[in-house]
């Protein structure tokens, strides 16, 4: 079990401890242990990818499925997630992934690891909020008769970017507001859904079909292929738990808040987002019709279906303030994971975006950057119906692997690790193995073609993604990364000292 180990002296603060890995403390720590759950709970929104994603898991294996790999792979996530948190304790730093991999395997798989974290952001935040821009569509469908196009939708997609930018350049105290109010508008949303759901009037599934039925709309015929894909819900769902990592430099008491952060996000998600899978399972009226359904949300065909078109609006307006606090919360997480980038010479331009607000001490420019280049990546859904799945691909194939190079290198350490005060003890080598197998098993589950025939729309295009991100990783590498990229050495030897001490 985690556990703090015991030190006769007082540790560190947090500033000393940053200092001790050669950064002098810019940001400000306005965020409590709370507010680092929150951000991490908060990018995780179940209401987010649980709900976008929920036709896929429909088509994709069907309800047993979607309970048991949410079951599963929420399981295995814990553990990854664990291990990661173990590594954070020792290098809490806004770079998070990539500063723990320099300093355990050096600076080529820090840059490696760097790019498929910071693109996965990037990513990230694109296919949150074009998602969202979605279900902004689908309620001005029902209320307005709104037909959506990809032109309105850039739109709605395009002001989302807008409002998540503003509010990450007016300071961490308004991010951590919103994202503590995000834990519990998540939590209180389930509730209302699922209890509104269940207490409508009308039959209701068996637990027969919702544990036990499956649906194959793949084209496929091998079942557990079928069922690998569609524990895919759930694995694309269960990604941006690093955020609490990349605030680190903003959370008091980081070595221990941080790490706690990242665990207690996965839990709270893996129970919450069962009970909302479950909730929406026992209400299908029409599985078809919810499958086809013409708002392009199956989720909203259920409420309409259940409860009406008036009270499905209303739910639709709570899922969408759920999915922008959500975009708000990966903004600010990608904004960090951009100024530390950058901060230490990664970055093409890294002088301006590691530039830190005098007023608020936050890095605006970075955060500009951020939604910039997540509107540069959705824009091709103008064009395209295949490019929302290409972006969402960059996420998940991006940052999955990037969250187990610092476990595997932890691991390849061994005892040269100085552990942190959060930390595994003797589970941390066979958990550790287990999530470097788990992630590899993943990934290539990730790249595997989701539908049959494969055709240009319903191609797979993360195996392409991931060959783009390491692509640019080699060219920027060659190009820049191998002169100007540099970490600092650590502080000095009385602070590095002490640390040790401290930590041990």
């Amino acid at each position: 079990m985690p556990h703090r180990r015991s030190t006769s002296r007082r540790p560190l603060d947090d500033d000393a401890a940053l200092r001790g890995h050669g950064y002098t403390p810019e940001l400000k720590r306005g965020m409590g242990g709370f507010g680092n759950f929150a951000i991490s709970f908060s990018v995780i929104c179940i209401l987010a990818g649980g709900m976008t994603l929920f036709g896929y898991g429909l088509n994709t294996g069907g309800p047993a499925v979607m309970l048991w790999g949410w079951i599963g792979i929420g399981a295995m996530t814990l553990i990854l997630g664990a291990c990661l948190a173990e590594v954070t304790s020792a290098y809490p730093t806004s770079g998070g992934l990539y500063y723990m991999a320099h300093r355990l395997g050096g600076p080529r798989w820090a840059w490696v690891t760097g790019w498929l974290n910071l693109l996965g952001l990037l990513g990230a935040i694109a296919g949150i909020d074009y998602g969202c821009a979605l279900f902004v569509g689908a309620f001005a469908n029902l209320q307005w008769g709104l037909v959506p196009t990809p032109e309105t939708t850039m739109l709605i997609f395009a002001g989302i970017l807008l409002l998540h930018g503003t509010l990450n350049t007016l300071g961490v105290r308004l991010v951590t507001v919103l994202n503590s109010i995000s834990v519990w508008w998540q939590l209180f949303g389930v509730a209302l859904i699922v209890g509104m759901l269940t207490f409508a009037p009308g039959e209701r599934q068996s637990a027969d079909f919702v544990f036990t039925h499956v649906n194959n709309g793949t084209g496929f015929d091998n079942p557990v292929y079928v069922a690998a894909l569609g524990c895919l819900l759930a694995a694309y769902t269960f990604c941006g738990y690093d955020a609490s990592s990349h605030l680190s430099e903003e959370t008091k008491g980081a070595q221990i808040a941080a790490p706690k952060g990242i665990v207690r996000a996965i839990a709270w998600s893996w129970a919450a987002g069962f009970v909302l899978l479950a909730g929406l399972l026992f209400a299908i009226e029409d599985y078809a019709g919810t499958l086809g359904t013409s708002t392009g949300v199956p989720p909203a065909q259920i409420f309409i279906d259940v409860l009406g078109t008036g009270v499905a609006k209303g739910l639709l307006l709570v899922v969408i303030v759920a999915q922008l606090f959500c975009g708000n919360a990966e903004t600010a997480a990608a904004s960090r994971m951009v100024y530390a980038f950058s901060r230490d010479g990664a970055l093409y331009g890294s002088a301006t975006w590691r530039r830190v607000s005098s007023r608020t001490k936050t890095p605006v420019p970075a955060v500009w950057l951020s939604v910039g280049i997540a509107l540069l990546l959705a824009l091709p859904s103008l064009y395209s119906p295949t490019a929302y799945a290409a972006v969402t691909a960059i996420n998940v194939i991006g940052i999955t692997p990037a969250y187990v190079i610092p476990v595997y290198l932890r691991r390849r350490a061994g005892d040269r690790f100085e552990p942190g005060p959060w930390h595994l003890g003797a589970w941390s080598k066979p958990l550790g193995w287990i999530s470097v197998g788990y992630v590899s098993v993943l990934t290539v589950v990730f790249c595997l073609p989701q539908t049959s025939p494969i055709t240009a729309q319903s191609f797979n295009y993360a195996g392409v993604a991931l060959a783009v991100v390491l692509f640019i990783a080699w060219i920027t590498w060659i190009t820049k990364g191998r002169r100007s990229y540099k970490i600092p050495p650590l502080g000095s030897d009385a602070e590095t000292m002490a640390l040790s001490e401290d930590v041990v």
